[in-house]
Formats: C-alpha cells, structure tokens, sequence
C-alpha cells in the first residue's frame, strides 16, 4: 500500500510535467518502472554501518529461535490451534539483511503496475515513456529511501510473501538486531525482557495466518481487488490533463478523509481499502491482545515495556510524525489502538470466547463501523448465533 501510494504520486506528477513541458518520447522503453538495483544501493547506503558479524548473526538467531521456541505452546493453547514449527524460519538480521530481503516484495507490489503501463505492444503513453528516463529514477529514489527509512524502524516482521507470482510457502520471521537494540537503550529495557516480548508478537503473526487457512488467501484477494483499481485510474491518467481533473475534484470531494491515500480513492476503492484496513486492525489488535494475555505471566516486565514502548510511539518529534503520515506507519499505529479496543470490550462485555469467533471466515469479520462501535459486531455476529 505504501508503494502504490508513492508510485500513483509519481505517475500523476510525470504526466502533469509532460503535458506542461511538451515533453517527447523517448525511444527505449523500460522493463519496470523502478530500477531495483539503484533502489536497493541507496537503502543500503543508507544503512551500511551496524552491520552483523556472522558470528553475533548465528548467535543472535539461535537465541531467536530459543524465544520463540518458549512462546508456541503458551499462544497455541490461547487461541486453541496448532501450527507447524517456525524455529528453523526465524532469523536475526541487522538492517542491509532487513532490505536484501524485501526488495522483491517490493518488486512484487509494483508487478501489476509495470504489466499494465509497460506490457509489449501496447500503445506507448507519456507515462510509460517518461519511466523510460527522469521519472523512473524518481520512482527508483523514492523506493530506495523508503526502504532505507523502514529499515530503520521495523524491529520484527513475520514475512509472508503475498504479492508473487508463485505460490508461496510458509512465512519467515526476522528480527532486526540495530533498530532492537536502539530501543533497547532508548527506552531503558531489559533485553532478554525486550526480546521475548517482541518474539511472541510476532508468533501471534504466526499463528493468525497459518492457523487460519482462510486468512492469507482472503487477504491476497483484497490486494488483487485494490491493484486492478488502482490499474483503472492509471488508464485514466492516460488521457492527460483532464484526467488530472478528474483526480483533483475526487481529492475536493473527499476533504475531510483520515488519511491522504483515502482522499485519492473512489467510494469503491475505499470499499476494498477499508476491508483490507478491517483485517489489518483484527490481526494487529488481536495479537495485541494475545500478547496482554499470556504476557503478564511469562515475564515480569511485560507492563513496563508495554507501557514505554506505547509512550515512544505517541512522543516523535515532528519531521517523524510527517514521514508516518507520508509512509502510512500512522495508519498501522492506529490499526493496533483501534483494532486493541475493540478485541478487549467484546471480551469484556461476552468472555474471551467470542474473540475466538473472529477466526471463523471473512464474514466474521468487523466493518470499520463495527470497529469503532463493537456492540454492532456483537448484536450481528453473537447474538443470533446465541439464539440458535
């Protein structure tokens, strides 16, 4: 999401700057809209000190493994399934290990844009010709330092591959051993405390798309639906400046949304990035939950990191409040509160049984609105199932 939202600036912008300058086509045209290899040198760049020796890099993901290896049993028997062993896919990685590793998910996203502005003989437009010089560079800069920027900032990832052509087999989980350790210091903590904590967030991850056959394929399907929108402005955009128009009256008559991505959508795609928005706030305000509930018991901290950890997270100075908003890191922050608040008051008001209905399918599923009103939720989903 936060590629497409780049690239659609981009591809705005090489078409507004076209039509002003009466710019011509070059000759060559590219192969995709970003050259990856320049993307991936400037986030390495970026981030090429705090590298790991290969010695703390076994170490690290032995001591990985060990963490997660403790968490399994205790999140299984919360949320009642079993999955298969995801020891020997955890890894430690530092920052470069962190890029190397989702450049190609980054490549994926774009996958479907670069079929449709770049496929063989189609009619050449402005903007697939642009990609072939200055913009592609832009494209490619923009990718590079947003990849460098999330390196910085993400402490553990269970990667599961969405967006590729194969089907994909189970996911991996990393921990990123320099962004770890700043917050270890920055906040104070304890780092056998620190690092339990996060292993068993992210085997909560684990667990809610492996246990769930359901899940990762409804969410494969959500992004499906989001690019052959987003596929169907870009055709517009074809048409020049009136299609700008067109984009700049959808932007005025959607002053007022939450976030800038949203202002740029039709009332269908909102539909679809909505949904998608439902099930992020489900997954992260579950394992949110999850975590409070067997976390107390497993480590004696667990109050006080949680408690630091949510105060670093509201304090950011403002040119980091300004890179959340640009890079959507604002919107996972309010997927965890949202999605939080409402797991803890359906439990509270029905037990911690009717969260467990929210695994059983895309219909079980809370809308925004039910989100942010969870007695709607209770009265569609719970009550008549109570009365059956």
């Amino acid at each position: 999401m936060i590629g497409v939202g780049l690239v659609a600036g981009a591809a705005v912008g090489a078409v507004a700057t076209a039509r002003a300058r009466g710019l011509t086509l070059p000759r060559e045209q590219p192969s995709s809209m970003a050259n990856w290899e320049h993307a991936q040198y400037i986030a390495t760049m970026m981030n090429k000190s705090d590298a790991l020796s290969s010695q703390a890099r076994t170490e690290l993901t032995a001591q990985y493994r060990e963490l997660v290896e403790r968490c399994l049993p205790l999140v299984g028997d919360y949320m009642r399934i079993t999955i298969p062993n995801p020891v020997e896919r955890t890894f430690a990685f530092d920052r470069v290990d962190w890029i190397n590793a989702n450049i190609e998910a980054f490549r994926n996203l774009l996958a479907p844009i670069d079929e449709f502005m770049l496929h063989p003989g189609q009619r050449r437009s402005v903007i697939s010709a642009l990609l072939g010089t200055v913009n592609r560079e832009v494209v490619s800069s923009e990718m590079g330092v947003l990849l460098g920027y999330l390196s910085r900032r993400v402490l553990g990832q269970y990667d599961l591959a969405l967006l590729g052509g194969e089907s994909p087999g189970p996911g991996k989980l990393y921990f990123v051993q320099p962004n770890i350790e700043q917050t270890e210091a920055m906040l104070n903590l304890p780092a056998d405390q620190f690092r339990l904590w996060l292993s068993l967030h992210e085997t909560t991850h684990v667990f809610q798309f492996e246990g769930f056959p359901w899940v990762r394929p409804y969410f494969q399907q959500l992004l499906n639906e989001y690019f052959e929108f987003l596929k169907s402005d870009l055709s517009e955009l074809r048409k020049g400046m009136k299609s700008i128009r067109v984009m700049v009256d959808r932007v005025r008559s959607n002053h007022g949304r939450q976030s800038w991505i949203e202002s740029l959508m039709t009332p269908e795609q909102r539909g679809v990035f909505y949904r998608i928005q439902a099930l992020m706030c489900i997954i992260e305000g579950y394992s949110n939950h999850v975590m409070n509930a067997v976390g107390k018991d497993l480590m004696p901290n667990y109050e006080t990191i949680a408690k630091r950890f949510e105060q670093r997270q509201r304090k950011r100075g403002r040119s980091e409040q300004l890179l959340a908003r640009i890079t959507g890191l604002d919107v996972k922050l309010e997927q965890y509160r949202l999605g939080e608040a409402f797991i803890d008051q359906i439990i509270a008001r029905r037990g911690p049984e009717v969260a467990l209905r929210l695994w059983h399918g895309p219909e079980a599923l809370p809308t925004l609105d039910e989100l942010r009103s969870p007695e709607s939720w209770i009265a569609r989903l719970v009550e008549p199932a109570n009365a059956s």
